[in-house]
């Protein structure tokens, strides 16, 4: 593993992993906790219309990525907080728009799309030096925004109603931890993907919240399981040549299976015990 360090496209693909591991780290403890999920998927995959914008306007797709998803985010919680369709039908509707908008302008765009497929199951070895400074950009304004709100936010997922009586302006609130959680799937993509973004937002968080219930103390650890098991994801893809995203969950899934089953069986060890 040492030997391919002296390789640019490999020292990229680490720092990506890094930078992206602060991001879900951080911000994947918000969707756990919240229990936003499903909303912060549909924001994933709506953001494909960005993708095929991209594309259609001939800049770099990453461009296109960041204000659709941001919109994407914005529509999204406006809609589940104001109208009276239910909430999972109206994240249903929207997902599906993005993901045909950006079908319809791939198609529009003359010639081929030869990384289409980069952006929908990720390949964070064939990521660019300047794709890195706008992912670092990303993770200074998400850093940023934890840290100026972070009693806020924290209010907001544990008690929201409590949060409203005291007069902080929630829906305002709420769609900004939205916007921020648009920025981090802007970072996540290249790494594993629209399809599979959700997953390393998720992952990680549901591991640590194995270990504590603290959020900072959450949030650090989240962050130092993302960035070790997508190390260890992207020397795995590497030696057995299969895709770098993929590996990256499936590795996340086996250890969130073993710490699951383990900290079962230690539990139930000490009610034995007992």
């Amino acid at each position: 593993m040492f030997d391919l360090l002296q390789y640019a496209f490999i020292q990229n693909a680490l720092i990506a992993a890094v930078l992206a591991s602060v991001a879900c780290g951080i911000i994947g403890s918000y969707v756990v906790v919240k229990k936003i999920v499903f909303i912060s998927g549909g924001i994933a995959h709506a953001s494909f219309g960005g993708v095929g914008l991209g594309y259609y306007l001939g800049i770099n797709p990453m461009y296109g990525v960041l204000p659709f998803s941001l919109l994407s985010a914005l529509v999204m919680g406006t809609v589940s907080k104001k109208s009276k369709i239910p909430e999972d039908s109206a994240i249903g509707i929207l997902w599906s728009l993005g993901m045909a908008l950006g079908v319809i302008f791939v198609y529009l765009t003359p010639g081929y799309a030869p990384d289409l497929m980069t952006y929908l199951f990720g390949n964070i070895l064939t990521v660019p030096r300047l794709d890195l400074y706008l992912m670092l950009a990303l993770d200074i304004i998400i850093v940023g925004a934890v840290y100026l709100f972070y009693k806020e936010f924290l209010a907001l997922c544990f008690d929201e109603e409590f949060t409203t009586v005291q007069g902080v302006p929630t829906d305002k609130l709420y769609l900004f931890l939205l916007c921020i959680i648009a920025l981090t799937i802007v970072v996540l993509i290249k790494v594993v993907g629209i399809i599979l973004v959700i997953a390393l937002l998720t992952i990680p968080a549901t591991i640590s919240r194995k270990f504590t219930h603290n959020l900072k103390k959450m949030m650090l650890i989240s962050t130092a399981f993302g960035a070790v098991i997508s190390v260890a994801g992207i020397g795995l893809s590497y030696i057995l040549d299969v895709p770098s995203g993929a590996t990256i969950i499936l590795v996340l899934s086996f250890v969130y299976g073993f710490v699951a089953v383990g900290t079962e069986m230690f539990k139930d060890k000490n009610a034995f015990k007992s």
